[in-house]
């Protein structure tokens, strides 16, 4: 069975150490695909998470707002806002 891509811009995929931060908390995150309009990631742990944050790539000095748009088990997908 094929996917369709419906993004307007494709993603890359990239394995890199991320960081989710928001009021009151954070955790650690690996992002696995990016593009200049989101990204999905990996957490240990994605229930209770806010509706928006901020996605933090230290080695590639980005600190990007996003907001979830899927989630299926540990994977979640973020456009950026």
């Amino acid at each position: 069975m094929m996917m369709i891509e419906r993004r307007a811009i494709p993603r890359r995929r990239v394995l890199k150490t991320g960081a989710i931060a928001y009021a009151g908390g954070g955790t650690a995150c690996t992002v696995r695909n990016l593009s200049p309009n989101g990204a999905r990631i990996d957490l240990a742990n994605p229930l209770g998470l806010p509706s928006s944050f901020t996605l933090v790539i230290r080695a590639d000095n980005i600190m990007r707002r996003c907001r979830p748009i899927w989630r299926s088990g540990s994977q979640l997908g973020v456009a950026f806002e």
